[in-house]
């Protein structure tokens, strides 16, 4: 199926910790970039999450702008900055959270290629929303984002992903 990357994310820190109502960590660098290094089993090169043991089976979070828009929609405000959300790949046109795996199935197994050849994919659990949300997107968002907050995956293969349009076909999809 044809997609679109919309936005990619990384960063070394972990912003959203603490409490919600203190302002988040600061970046060290630009949270947005174009194009990401993707490391078989490790994650993103220069995220937080790379290479960390507790987080190998979800070392990569992917994020349906679609269900995000529908969300903001829901709530009556303007459409969101999807980067606030800190996941790392935004996609477009791709029900993400129908990959994840569940208590009776495995997660999907797929492929994404932004022209520099396929990374292939395995989802694990859901990407829960914290209440943080309520906080940078928008009252009511921690919420309603459950069961739309996106999926946690584990890359298979070493590649390249970029901003921009995107071929994503399911593999594997367990029934």
């Amino acid at each position: 199926m044809t997609a679109r990357v919309t936005a990619l994310a990384v960063t070394p820190v972990h912003a959203y910790a603490g409490r919600p109502t203190e302002p988040p960590a600061p970046d060290p660098r630009p949270l947005s970039v174009d194009r990401v290094e993707v490391r078989a089993g490790l994650g993103l090169v220069g995220d937080r999450y790379f290479n960390h043991p507790a987080h190998r089976l979800a070392a990569v979070s992917l994020l349906d702008a679609d269900a995000l828009d529908e969300v903001a929609a829901e709530l009556g405000v303007p459409a969101f900055d999807p980067l606030l959300t800190r996941r790392n790949v935004i996609l477009r046109g791709v029900a993400v959270d129908a990959l994840a795996a569940t208590r009776d199935r495995p997660g999907a197994v797929f492929r994404v290629d932004t022209g520099a050849g396929p990374v292939r994919f395995r989802a694990h659990r859901p990407a829960s929303p914290c209440r943080w949300m309520d906080t940078r997107l928008a009252e009511g968002a921690f919420r309603a984002l459950r069961h739309r907050g996106g999926v946690r995956c584990v890359p298979l293969d070493d590649g390249v992903l970029t901003v921009g349009e995107a071929e994503v076909v399911i593999l594997d999809q367990p029934q």
